[in-house]
């Protein structure tokens, strides 16, 4: 089935007509016989939308109770049935109740176009997803309902419906939009005409980029290669020469001068890469159009002008600013120039603009490579080989005829040889020396710098000219080798920084570590600030020396966004380092923002985990402290009354039933408040040495008579704990036992020695715990299976096993040979590590 076709009625804000716009198209549909349907439309009590829904068929809605009230929503079930020709869906960005099928309305709208419905809906600029933040900085309104942009976007037609901030407040005012009692609120609050005025310009802003959108689809559809000025784009050719700033300022007032002006800056590039430039001037080219609104672009192509203007109507371009050209006089005989080229070629449909500037006619000279490029020891050796190289040379060919051509080949080798070591200059200067050389010593007359046959000046200028080419080559070819080499580290940095910023692994003192490494510096330090008026404060550091209070104070600090910057110190960093560091910048910043992130998780699991604990303590508050309260009230309730004569045997009875209530009161009492320390971290035990034999029997007073069977050895090791909490520990062990362990099945609890640990075991035969729940058991609030209500609050293990942890100590469950669950509490034996308690795991730290 063919999917549906989406018409959007966008406006500016409420009250300029989307929904009267949206039935009025359904009237003129209807009338042309299309089976057009009103899904959902408001009318807000307003007259002239209501009038326009008579004559339309209505789908009834679905009605839904959510907090004591019924709401109505568009009912998708219906109107899928109805499967009408044309749906009317009005508030796009509508959130729907919840029990609705889909938690947005453009998410019913979605499955009414899937099904083959075309729908018509209204929209407000405000309620744009992007768009969010601006709306309310300017009106200072959170807009809740929200349609995100790639919805609207993909709509068939969008269609603005505007009114100006005048015409919508006369509206309001006479209480065509609002009820007249919301009216004076309104004009004074979100209808301003300043904010009427600026959401204006966002809806038409919005909708030109999204018409613009679409003329680029048509042309490109059609192929359409001829420009229509539809709206000012401005071209701006760079050479990468210091003329380039002039032109981005120029074409930036030039398109000021129109609306909706576009300044696209573009630096054309040889394929064969034989001609470069300034990658420090292009960065600070890029960076001034981007600030001036602008954008930036490399193009490859070795016929500039022809690619120039290939650009220039590939994005539709009405104008193209270009510098006057930087040649000399004489450099005009090999051709006109890329401006003059350009203004012939251009057409009739795109102008050009010949700016001058400072540079203009100063030449372009030729490119030096820097000596730091090649090192010291390269330089000097280039040196030597090109002014030592031919001198040596000349001394040695006096002895040997080998001919002009042959010494002419050998004098060349000499300053390629140059060219390799030392760059151009050396080279350069062995070409000039190597000349002089050969017309002294091997051109007639001999002895003399003049040349007697025409044919030998001839051959000593294509020497020249042959050696100064090889050299420029070399030295070009060193240089390419250079940047590659550059690039490749880079490539490799930049990939190291994409690995981390996906698998976040690199914590912020490793990334500035790395930085420090990277480029050779004493400390990296990332700073930060709330404010533009607030002190600086150093969120990492790495490296050695005094910390920065300020970015001014460092050697080389890079900006990220307002309130951080990353600083380094040791020395000043090249241009081109800048691009990589920024790059670093970027990162430690997200990884600043992670790391704080991860923090606020901890904090809020933190927080989830005390909102649970205080849950389930009111839940046992409620309940299964009541239960016993209950009984105990009731009894002496019973025991008071003068209209019954109790027997001695149903007092008594009345009487076990108060005790055994407040038995059971004062031990969930006991282990809600031993909880409350161990949550609260003032569980301080105090270690001494004691016997086993001395605390596990008083443990054991709690449980019945012959439920218990105890093995502990006289012979066995002292350990080392808190008698108190030992006691707690294990009669909460033995009482849990007891509840699961059948009535002729004693539990068992021995003891026994293993290394430096000695162990208490509480071995019961119930029906024991899978292996996937017992680590669960031990937390608080968990009752396993199905026990009940009554058989307490679920914090007896919770609180042995914090009890153990607190002592050195560790609990643990194990499965019992032939049925049931084993407690295996391992205690510290005396003198084992005096002092030292054994650390906690992570997973068992209580929070």
């Amino acid at each position: 089935m063919a999917r549906g076709k989406l018409r959007i009625y966008l406006g500016a804000a409420p009250g300029v007509g989307k929904t009267y716009a949206m039935l009025s198209e359904a009237h003129r549909r209807v009338e042309r016989g299309t089976d057009c349907v009103v899904a959902f439309v408001e009318h807000y009590g307003r007259p002239r939308t209501e009038v326009m829904l008579h004559g339309l068929e209505q789908v009834p809605r679905r009605e839904l109770g959510y907090r004591g009230a019924v709401f109505t929503e568009m009912d998708v079930d219906a109107v899928l049935r109805r499967a009408p020709a044309i749906a009317l869906v009005d508030e796009l960005a509508h959130t729907n109740i919840p029990g609705s099928r889909n938690a947005k309305r453009w998410q019913d709208v979605e499955e009414l176009l899937a099904a083959g419905i075309d729908v018509i809906s209204t929209v407000n600029i405000q309620h744009l997803e992007s768009l969010g933040d601006v709306v309310e900085s300017i009106t200072g309104v959170r807009q809740r309902e929200t349609v995100p942009d790639e919805v609207v976007r993909r709509a068939d037609q969008i269609e603005l419906v505007d009114m100006s901030p005048q015409a919508l407040r006369r509206r309001m005012a006479h209480g065509n939009i609002y009820q007249p009692d919301k009216v004076d609120a309104a004009l004074s609050n979100y209808f301003r005409p300043g904010n009427l005025t600026a959401l204006r310009e966002l809806a038409l802003l919005w909708v030109a980029d999204r018409v613009d959108e679409y003329l680029k689809q048509y042309r490109s559809e059609h192929q359409v290669s001829a420009i229509w000025g539809s709206r000012e784009r401005i071209v701006v050719g760079l050479t990468g020469g210091p003329e380039g700033r002039t032109l981005i300022r120029r074409a930036a007032r030039l398109a000021e001068k129109g609306a909706g002006g576009e300044v696209l800056a573009v630096y054309i590039a040889r394929s064969d890469g034989l001609t470069s430039a300034s990658p420090k001037e292009l960065a600070v080219q890029r960076t001034l159009v981007e600030d001036l609104g602008g954008t930036f672009h490399h193009v490859v192509g070795d016929d500039i002008p022809t690619a120039l203007l290939d650009f220039a109507r590939g994005v539709n371009a009405t104008q193209i600013v270009l510098g006057s050209s930087r040649r000399k006089a004489w450099q005009y005989v090999f051709g006109p120039g890329v401006g003059a080229t350009v203004a012939r070629e251009s057409g009739p449909d795109l102008d050009v603009h010949i700016v001058t500037h400072g540079e203009v006619a100063k030449g372009r000279g030729l490119p030096v490579a820097r000596g730091a490029r090649l090192g010291r020891a390269r330089i000097i050796w280039g040196w030597a080989v090109g002014l030592a190289g031919p001198a040596v040379m000349a001394v040695l060919l006096t002895t040997v005829n080998l001919g002009l051509a042959n010494n002419m080949l050998l004098f060349l080798t000499l300053t390629v040889a140059a060219a390799l070591l030392g760059g151009l200059l050396p080279a350069l200067a062995s070409a000039a020396f190597g000349s002089l050389l050969l017309n002294y010593f091997y051109t007639p007359p001999l002895h003399r710098l003049t040349i007697a046959d025409p044919k030998n000046i001839v051959a000593i200028v294509i020497f020249f000219g042959v050696a100064v080419s090889v050299a420029s080559v070399v030295d070009l070819a060193a240089r390419r080798t250079h940047q590659a080499a550059r690039l490749r580290a880079e490539s490799e940095i930049l990939s190291f920084l994409a690995g981390n910023v996906l698998r976040g692994e690199t914590s912020l003192e490793e990334l500035l570590e790395r930085v420090r490494e990277t480029f050779g510096m004493e400390s990296a330090a990332l700073l930060e600030r709330a404010g533009e008026t607030e002190p600086w404060t150093c969120a990492g550091r790495a490296g050695f020396g005094p910390t920065l209070e300020r970015p001014e104070d460092a050697d080389v600090d890079m900006p990220v966004g307002d309130h951080l910057a990353l600083a380094l110190t040791g020395r000043v960093l090249p241009a081109e380092d800048r691009r990589v560091l920024a790059a670093f910048a970027a990162q430690a910043a997200v990884v600043l923002d992670r790391r704080r992130l991860q923090e606020e998780a901890y904090r809020a699991r933190a927080l989830a985990e005390g909102n649970r604990i205080r849950t389930a303590l009111l839940a046992a508050v409620s309940h299964d402290l009541r239960t016993p309260l209950a009984g105990i009230k009731a009894a002496v309730s019973s025991l008071r009354s003068d209209d019954v004569a109790w027997s001695e045997e149903d007092q008594a009875e009345l009487l076990e039933g108060i005790e055994e209530g407040a038995d059971r009161l004062d031990h969930l009492v006991g282990n809600l408040l031993d909880m409350s320390r161990l949550q609260t971290g003032t569980v301080t035990p105090i270690i001494r040495e004691i016997d086993l034999d001395e605390v596990v029997p008083m443990a054991l007073g709690g449980v019945p008579e012959g439920s218990v069977d105890l093995d502990i050895p006289e012979s066995l090791a002292m350990v080392a704990v808190d008698a108190g909490l030992l006691e707690r520990a294990v009669a909460n062990l033995v009482e849990n036992a007891v509840k699961y362990s059948p009535p002729d099945r004693p539990v068992l609890v021995s003891g026994s020695a293993l290394a430096d640990r000695v162990e208490v075991r509480v071995v019961d035969r119930g029906p024991g715990v899978p292996d996937a729940a017992k680590e669960r058991i031990f937390e608080p609030f968990q009752r396993y299976g199905d026990a009940p209500r009554g058989a307490g609050v679920g914090l007896g293990l919770a609180v042995a096993r914090g009890f153990a942890e607190a002592m050195g100590g560790t609990l643990d469950a194990e499965d019992t040979p032939g049925g049931g669950l084993t407690m295996v509490l391992s205690l510290r034996a005396a003198g084992a590590r005096a002092g030292q308690l054994t650390p906690v795991p992570p997973e068992r730290q209580v929070t």
